[in-house]
């Protein structure tokens, strides 16, 4: 089989539930292979958390290979809020600065402090996060096992939501008056 077959027509055609339609080989280029944007992200945000990707959206050649890449700065006192991963597990590679990471299962929490050369795994869908606990920026890049892995927030999904705040606080145990704060800050209602 050629490989050019897998190459994403995702400029050209949407995704379907199985993914982008192939390329077809004559319009493969050495472009298709290639991402130039794995830059540093704005960190100017609630989690002061800038992340760039490098995914099958962007770069067509991941179409059909099951892997993606992601740059994660991290200011200072940020946080990559808790969240995870339902279709993907990750390997992050600490480059800058230093921060303190970990995953959750339902009989045990795994935390470390990583540094520059680190490297920490999170298993697919777990809940797992990473703080920045050094004195400046903390930059790390991370590999997914999908072209597109999805990401869901903790706090999102629990606040930026329409779920009567009565509900949400029978359910988390939180208080009233935190949900509705937290749900100002996440955009949620009711």
């Amino acid at each position: 089989m050629d490989i050019y077959y897998w190459i994403s027509n995702s400029l050209i055609l949407e995704r379907t539930p199985s993914g982008f339609p192939c390329k077809p080989p004559s319009l493969v280029t050495a472009n298709d292979f290639s991402f130039t944007g794995l830059v540093a992200g704005n960190t100017e945000n609630r989690f002061r958390l800038g992340v760039t990707t490098a995914s099958v959206n962007n770069l067509p050649g991941l179409n059909g290979l099951g892997i993606s890449a992601a740059r994660i700065d991290v200011g200072f006192n940020g946080t990559v809020p808790m969240h995870l991963h339902p279709d993907a597990s990750e390997i992050s590679i600490m480059v800058e600065g230093q921060m303190i990471v970990g995953f959750i299962t339902p009989t045990n929490l795994f935390v470390k402090t990583v540094n520059a050369g680190d490297v920490f795994v999170f298993p697919q869908g777990l809940l797992h996060f990473q703080v920045n606990s050094g004195s400046g920026t903390a930059v790390s890049f991370s590999a997914f096992t999908s072209p597109d892995p999805s990401m869901q927030v903790l706090d999102e999904l629990l606040f930026a939501n329409s779920l009567q705040t009565a509900i949400l606080q029978k359910v988390t145990f939180l208080d009233f008056e935190q949900i509705k704060k937290l749900k100002a800050v996440f955009g949620g209602t009711g």
